[in-house]
């Protein structure tokens, strides 16, 4: 009798599930309606794919994006499972030869949009398919709460109610706050009792913030060519940015590509495929480019524009290390970035309510930004849990000195009093630093005792001003327009009762791992699965992951038994690429 242990050791290679998969799975065979929330990597689809390959009939699986389907067909083929995808480039004469084959049971997975299940003639098709599930992937879509929102999941659950086999549902999605996770539940008929909901944390994923460096595209530059030739993605908020870190890092020499919704589909599925295959190394996106994205080998993440929220932040952020290896996300934060995110804020058509969560959102950024505690830490009590301090963030081993920054901090509050609080930080900094623009002049800035009291660039003094609001001695008011006020730390602070510290500016660093990443070994197992992707026109990750080839430098297997203890080996994989492998690494081992 197959039971989900078997299947996830024979079919996917793994001897233990992750945390929240065996309950979800245990839950959808007994025919629950069940919500899994879990990190982005956790693996959410072994969630709907154990069951399909349990169940008798056909798994329905509802997915945003056509890019994300392909990857996931092909992953499952490699794994020898039939799957198959319907959407607007399935052509016409495709559609009935797949259906056929969901009814004669040949295809256990169909992969399809939200908008083709709203079609009725559609609906009336399957209603000749036995269907046991409908999974519903990147389920926050369904939510106007939540960030990536798209009216046609709204229609998800009329469609699954028309279908006779009345299948169970699953709902999955890694970034849901507890407002979303309700809204999804509503729509979706989900219980709250099967709400399984795993903890945000990313053991691998090291977070890293750098506070206004002098040259933004030097330090890209500079942190990429720390981490030789791993695969990395770089956000930025406008596609003038776009293109513009792009031209810099291909004049430096840099493998790199462009994306952004300003350019045709063509191009853009172009560029996506040379990026999961290797042919570039790294991609400058808006966060036009995502949710598709199943690359499994991304080692870093950087944003070169903060974040607009940390719901999103934290999403693009996980599209590193999906593999469950060592990975990094850097944020550089520059407190002017975030006027064009309010300006979008202020431009959207949405209700006031909306834009004051998300001047409220924004917010959390700057704080995340200015925090000295572990960045992992305060991620996950943003979205309500807790977790230890992860110990590799750059708060966490920031060994640099301390220095005293009271007399300047002083200065900064002191202003602050002086305007009795009817000022926001930017006109605080103008002021502090002696600017001489005309709006200092309206208000005969001038004429106060600290008026250019502080000798340093006004970004600096901005900078500095969040990171008394971060730690507590300044506090904001006011939701579109904050105004900044002091609190008892900074009254205590200008009583000589306290000080204040502050670190100072980082280099690029690359995280150290502890895998043996650059053993020759490590790059031979790495060009032998680049040549047996190209010769089965895949990507070279849907091969064996890069953790699956640190687990081959680790454990050298000499038998096929022993290479099926290899993470992410299964039966399929041992039978089609082990032998070969296993000459890679025997052949090794005598040259040493």
């Amino acid at each position: 009798m197959m039971n989900p242990q078997k299947i996830l050791k024979q079919t996917f290679g793994y001897s233990d599930f992750r945390p929240g998969q065996k309950e979800v799975i245990d839950r959808v065979l007994k025919g629950e309606n069940v919500l899994g929330v879990m990190p982005t990597g956790a693996g959410k689809s072994i969630c709907y794919q154990i069951p399909a390959l349990m169940n008798p009939g056909l798994t329905l699986v509802i997915s945003p994006l056509i890019s994300l389907m392909k990857d996931q067909i092909d992953s499952l083929n490699q794994n020898g499972i039939h799957a198959a995808a319907l959407n607007s480039t399935t052509p016409q004469e495709e559609v009935n030869p797949i259906l056929r084959k969901a009814y004669e049971g040949e295809i256990k997975l169909l992969y399809m949009t939200p908008e083709r299940l709203a079609m009725d003639y559609f609906r009336y098709q399957l209603n000749f398919i036995d269907v046991d599930l409908v999974a519903v992937d990147e389920a926050h879509c369904i939510s106007q709460w939540g960030h990536d929102f798209r009216p046609a999941y709204r229609e998800i659950y009329a469609g699954i109610k028309s279908l006779k086999s009345k299948p169970n549902i699953l709902a999955l999605t890694a970034t849901a706050t507890p407002a979303v996770q309700k809204d999804i539940a509503e729509q979706l008929n989900i219980p709250e009792s099967n709400f399984i909901i795993t903890s945000f944390t990313r053991p691998n994923l090291s977070f890293q913030v750098v506070n206004s460096p002098k040259d933004t595209d030097l330090y890209i530059y500079d942190y990429i060519k720390s981490h030789g030739d791993e695969a990395g993605i770089v956000y930025t908020n406008t596609r003038k940015k776009v293109e513009e870190i792009t031209n810099y890092l291909r004049k430096k020499g840099i493998s790199v590509a462009s994306y952004h919704g300003g350019m045709d589909s063509q191009t853009r599925e172009k560029v996506q495929d040379d990026f999961q295959y290797d042919r570039i190394q790294i991609i400058v996106a808006t966060n036009a480019f995502g949710m598709g994205i199943d690359k499994s080998n991304v080692r870093f993440v950087i944003h070169a524009n903060s974040a607009k929220n940390i719901e999103s932040y934290y999403q693009e952020a996980g599209r590193a290390g999906r593999d469950g290896a060592p990975c990094e996300a850097l944020l550089i934060y520059k407190p002017g970035d975030l006027r064009t995110y309010r300006w979008f804020i202020e431009q959207s058509d949405m209700d006031n309510q909306y834009r004051k969560i998300q001047f409220t959102k924004l917010a959390a950024i700057t704080q995340y930004a200015n925090t000295t505690k572990c960045l992992q830490q305060f991620i996950v009590q943003y979205f309500g849990q807790d977790c230890e301090p992860c110990g590799k963030c750059s708060n966490c081993t920031d060994k640099r000195e301390e220095i005293d920054i009271t007399e300047d901090a002083k200065k900064v509050i002191s202003m602050v009093y002086e305007f009795d609080g009817r000022f926001g930080k930017s006109i605080v900094a103008q002021a502090v630093t002696g600017s001489k623009n005309k709006r200092m002049e309206e208000i005969n800035a001038s004429n106060l005792d600290h008026y250019g009291s502080l000798k340093m660039r006004q970004n600096e003094a901005l900078s500095l001003i969040n990171y008394l609001i971060a730690n507590d001695y300044l506090e904001l008011a006011g939701d579109e327009y904050p105004i900044v006020h002091a609190t008892n730390n900074g009254w205590d602070l200008l009583d000589g009762k306290k000080k204040v510290f502050r670190k100072q500016e980082v280099k690029p660093i690359k995280a150290k791992t502890n895998l043996e990443q650059n053993t020759g070994l490590f790059e031979a197992l790495k060009d032998k699965r680049l040549e047996l992707a190209k010769e089965q026109h895949v990507p070279a990750f849907m091969i064996f992951s890069d953790r699956s080839l640190y687990d081959m430098v680790r454990l050298k297997p000499k038998t096929e038994s022993e290479f099926l203890e290899v993470s992410g080996v299964g039966q399929a994989k041992m039978k089609r690429y082990g032998q070969e492998m296993l000459a890679i690494i025997s052949e090794y081992k005598e040259q040493q």
